[in-house]
This record gives C-alpha cells, structure tokens and sequence, in this order.
C-alpha cells in the first residue's frame, strides 16, 4: 500500500505538467512517440527537440500538424 501511495504525487505532477503542456499547445512528447511507433513505424523517431520546434512552428504558422 506505502509503494502505491509513493507513486501517486509523481501520477499528480506527471499529469499536471502534460495539462500545462497542451494548454500552451505542445502535446505530450511521450504520447506522440507511442503514436508513430503504433501507427506509423516506418517513420523515424524525432528528437524531444525536434518534436518541440516542429509543434511550435506548426502552432505559430498554421501548418497543423496532425497526421491521422
């Protein structure tokens, strides 16, 4: 029960830092990542760098973005 109890304030903050991400309009590196490998595995896998300019540019010049 202490181990569960342990992993919940990290459950917490993982959480509020992905809400804080979208609100600012970058989507959770770790979910886009399990998004190529499930749907597009022929696709290399981008650097956490490269995924933030390539959200943020898509943001910023209205290119979208979105692949599915």
């Amino acid at each position: 029960m202490t181990d569960n109890l342990s992993q919940q304030p990290r459950s917490i903050w993982k959480w509020a830092v992905q809400t804080a991400r979208l609100c600012c309009g970058v989507p959770d590196y770790d979910v886009y990542v399990k998004h190529l490998k499930e749907h597009h595995p022929d696709r290399p896998i981008p650097s956490y760098g490269d995924f933030f300019r390539e959200r943020q540019i898509a943001r910023y010049k209205g290119t979208g973005g979105r692949c599915c």
